[in-house]
């Protein structure tokens, strides 16, 4: 019964530590998220994810998928943070 007990608690330990552990696919749905439901820019959203999960902001790029650094980097060129692209009209 003993055995059977600690391999119990070693499962809920692995299972809380998935939980916790960051992903580049949970830090896009986080970001996502928290756009949507508190209408921030994309940036605002990223720096406050990094700052409630004790994340340094330069760390975080790693967890950056490539549609939220496309959107990233409109919102930078309509802010002119970044050069503008040339687009063709439309």
């Amino acid at each position: 019964m003993c055995g059977l007990k600690k391999w119990k608690v070693i499962i809920i330990m692995i299972k809380l530590d998935s939980d916790m552990m960051m992903t580049k696919s949970r830090f896009t749905r986080m970001v996502e998220d928290w756009v949507r439901e508190k209408q921030q820019p994309y940036m605002d959203a990223v720096v406050a994810i990094c700052e409630n999960h004790n994340m340094d902001v330069e760390d975080c790029k790693k967890f950056v998928s490539p549609v939220i650094k496309n959107k990233l980097e409109a919102e930078a060129m309509s802010l002119n943070y970044l050069p503008r692209q040339n687009t063709l009209p439309l």
